[in-house]
């Protein structure tokens, strides 16, 4: 039996989740989140040092309470595992501080965990998913297509050339007027309005390849918007639920094609258990997991999506990886680091940018 505690604190949310390995299979016993929604309210989008100095005052908090919950002290433990990027900096070094800090206390290891890994990972916490499987990571801040071979083996197949699916959902809520976090918002508008009323641009469909690209389609809304408000003085309700059914679906229709073209390149990776799962913020999106799994029907291959609270950040998807990169003998020195960037898939050319901190993806 293998229990270990993970802590997430990469952006605006804090979590802290025990999860136990046994001979029946993962078991979440606990799971906490602290969110930070109305800290931000005001500004239209996560402000880092807000999130830093929220995320310091919360972890050790949110640790006490995972542990309460799952009737369990430090001593339990078998290791600490850690969101030691990518991220916010000065979250995801709170978070490295204190899991150091508890590890050295306890006396237990620590584990660094890519943030991207704990979602490409979860479905086999979740469904038990063999090696190797397609993913989309599509998040806040990224987008790809990666074939998942191992713990810490990933092969991206694509991936977005600018803006995430998720970042571009935020703009577009800002754009509208619509409350923060944008996905939600935009999704509850968009179920009201017409998608085929504007004719928003599906980028990159006429390219080869799983790249993507959702910068233009974000500006292609701010034209679209500022069109009907020079026409009309301003935005109708109506207008508005319009302009968010259309741009979600340019979303899913791009994120559709290359799912299919993803799950053609996969075929060929010789799995014996095919499969193809999908996490991240932008997973949440009910509208989005309709037309993945419909895919996945029409192609034969098996859909896997998360729970819904297991989509967005949390501690748990952390300690698994923490899990599955312990019992293969990963334990990180003292020395471990908190790192803005760390792209999963280290082998192929950066999709965005480089500079002093590294590539992103």
């Amino acid at each position: 039996m293998t229990i270990v505690l993970g802590l997430e604190s990469s952006c605006d949310d804090t979590a802290a989740a025990i999860v136990r390995l046994g001979d029946g299979g993962a078991e979440i016993l606990s799971s906490v989140v602290y969110g930070q929604t109305a800290l931000h309210a005001d500004f239209g989008g996560v402000v880092p040092e807000i999130a830093a100095r929220a995320h310091a005052e919360k972890i050790d908090l949110c640790v006490e309470e995972a542990l309460t919950k799952a009737g369990l002290g430090l001593g339990a433990m078998d290791a600490i595992a850690v969101t030691s990027g990518p991220g916010l900096i000065g979250g995801v070094l709170s978070g490295v501080m204190c899991a150091k800090g508890l590890g050295a206390g306890a006396g237990l290891p620590v584990i660094g965990v890519n943030h991207l890994a704990g979602h490409a990972l979860t479905p086999r916490l979740t469904d038990g998913l063999r090696f190797p499987y397609l993913m989309l990571l599509v998040s806040g801040g990224h987008c790809q297509f990666l074939i998942v071979e191992g713990p810490d083996r990933f092969r991206r197949l694509g991936g977005t050339i600018d803006d995430a699916p998720g970042e571009a959902f935020d703009k577009t809520a800002k754009l509208l007027g619509l409350p923060q976090p944008g996905g939600p918002a935009v999704e509850g508008e968009a179920r009201l309005g017409d998608p085929a009323r504007f004719a928003f641009p599906r980028p990159l469909l006429d390219r080869e390849g799983c790249d993507m690209s959702f910068s233009g389609l974000k500006t292609a809304l701010l034209r679209a918007r500022d069109a009907v408000v020079a026409e009309k003085g301003g935005l109708t309700v109506q207008d508005r639920r319009d302009l968010c059914a259309g741009f979600q679906a340019a979303v899913a229709d791009v994120l559709t094609e290359k799912s299919r073209r993803a799950l053609a390149r996969y075929r060929g990776a010789g799995a014996e258990e095919p499969a193809f799962a999908v996490a991240g913020g932008v997973a949440a999106n009910t509208a989005l997991r309709a037309r993945l799994e419909g895919l996945c029907a029409d192609t034969g291959i098996r859909f896997v999506a998360p729970p819904l609270a297991l989509c967005t950040d949390n501690a748990a998807m952390i300690a698994w990886a923490g899990i599955e990169k312990l019992r293969a003998g990963a334990v990180d020195p003292a020395d471990l680091v908190a790192r803005p960037r760390w792209p999963l898939d280290r082998a192929q050319p950066a999709l965005l940018g480089s500079g002093k901190k590294g590539a992103k993806a």
